[in-house]
C-alpha cells in the first residue's frame, strides 16, 4: 500500500474538495492508504458522506493554514500544530510516503524545506509541473518556488526533472532543455549559458540535452522537461493558464453565436470533447516539490474534486515510480563526477 498523508484543509474550499477528491482516487487506486489531517469540527461531517472513506485514518489537528497567510507567519503559527505540518511530518516519521496539500504554496515550501530538508545533493528546492503539449505531457520546472537560479542550480533542476519524468512515464532517457530567449548560443542570461554548457558537455544516461527552447516550443512538446527559474517559470505557467481561459471563452462564444454555429457545434461536439479532455487543467493537476527529502505534492488552491483526486495519483505514481530513489542517485552520481 502506498500511503498519502492529506492535508485536509488545504486549498479555497477546504474538506468539501479534498474529501471528494479523495474518494475518487480510493475508488480508481485501491492501493493508495490515505490519512487525513484537519480540524475536527470542519472534517467530521463531510467525512461522513462518504463510506468508501470511513477506513481511513484521521487524525484532528489544532490549526489550519490560511491560504493568504506569509510564508514565515504560517511556520511560526503551524509547525507542530497545523494540518499542513502534520501531513508533511508524517513524511519525515515514515508514517506516509508522500504529502498531498491544496494549501499556500509558499507555507507548503517553507514548512517541506523546514521539516524534510533537502536531499543532501540538492541546493534548493523547485515546484515541477506537468504540461499538456501537442505530443503529450511535459514537465516544467520551477514553477515558482525561488526566484533565481544559478548554472549549477539549472542543472539540478534538469537532473531532478529528468528523474521525475523517468517515474511518471517510464522513459530511460528523457529529452531536456533550457528555456531562453532565443536557440542560438550566444543569446541568454550568462548563467543559462553557463548551464547550457555544463548540461551539453556531461556524460549522463538519465538525460539527453537538446539545448535551448523558447516559449512557444513548450506547448509543442519540443522537449520532455523544460528548465528555467522560478520567477520565469511561474509567469510562463500563468501566462498559458489565462490563454487556454481566454481561448475557451473565445470558442464558446463563437459556437452560440448563431443558429450554424450551434449545429456546426453539434456535429463537432465529439471533436470538442476530445479537445476540452485535452487542456483540461484538473487532468494534470498536481505539482511536485523537487529536492526535498521526502516526496510533497502540491495541488492548485482553487481545484475541483477531479483535480484533487488527480494531485493523489500524481503523488502515488511518483512513490510508485521510486521518484526520490531515482533522483538522489542520479544527483550523487552528477556531483561526485
Amino acid at each position: 500500500m502506498i500511503r498519502i498523508a492529506v492535508d485536509v484543509m488545504g486549498g479555497d474550499i477546504g474538506p468539501e474538495v479534498t474529501l471528494a477528491g479523495s474518494a475518487l482516487a480510493l475508488k480508481r487506486y485501491p492501493g493508495m492508504s490515505l490519512i487525513f489531517y484537519g480540524l475536527a469540527e470542519k472534517v467530521e461531517p463531510v467525512l461522513r458522506k462518504y463510506p468508501i472513506l470511513a477506513s481511513c485514518m484521521f487524525r484532528a489537528t489544532e490549526t489550519a493554514t490560511e491560504m493568504d497567510e506569509k510564508p514565515t507567519q504560517a511556520l511560526r503559527s503551524g509547525r507542530g500544530k497545523s494540518s499542513m505540518w502534520h501531513a508533511i511530518e508524517s513524511v519525515k516519521n515514515g508514517e506516509a510516503d508522500v504529502c498531498v496539500s491544496a494549501g499556500n504554496t509558499g507555507a507548503l515550501m517553507a514548512k517541506s524545506y523546514f521539516c524534510l530538508r533537502m536531499l543532501a545533493e540538492a541546493e534548493r528546492p523547485g515546484i515541477a509541473g506537468i504540461w499538456p503539449t501537442i505530443r503529450g505531457d511535459s514537465i516544467v520546472l520551477d514553477i515558482g518556488a525561488t526566484i533565481g537560479a544559478d548554472a549549477n542550480q539549472l542543472v539540478d533542476f534538469a537532473i531532478m526533472g529528468a528523474g521525475m519524468f523517468r517515474a511518471l512515464y517510464h522513459v530511460r532517457r528523457p529529452t531536456v532543455g533550457l528555456l531562453n530567449v532565443g536557440r542560438e548560443a550566444v543569446k541568454g542570461l550568462e548563467e543559462i549559458k553557463k548551464a547550457a554548457h555544463i548540461l551539453r558537455d556531461m556524460t549522463f544516461e538519465g538525460l539527453e540535452y537538446r539545448g535551448f527552447v523558447e516559449g512557444n516550443d513548450i506547448g509543442k512538446g519540443a522537449v520532455d522537461v523544460v528548465v528555467t527559474e522560478g520567477f520565469v517559470g511561474n509567469i510562463a505557467l500563468k501566462t498559458a493558464e489565462g490563454t487556454v481561459r481566454q481561448a475557451a471563452k473565445i470558442l464558446r462564444d463563437a459556437m452560440s453565436d448563431s443558429i450554424l454555429s450551434r449545429l456546426g457545434y453539434l456535429l463537432s461536439s465529439g471533436a470538442f470533447r476530445r479537445f476540452r479532455q485535452k487542456i483540461d487543467p484538473r487532468r494534470v493537476n498536481g505539482g511536485m516539490l523537487l529536492g526535498l527529502n521526502g516526496v510533497v505534492i502540491k495541488s492548485h488552491g482553487g481545484t475541483d474534486a477531479e483535480g484533487f483526486s488527480s494531485a493523489l495519483r500524481i503523488g502515488y505514481e511518483m512513490v510508485q515510480g521510486g521518484l526520490l530513489e531515482k533522483i538522489s542517485a542520479d544527483l550523487r552520481h552528477f556531483h561526485e563526477k
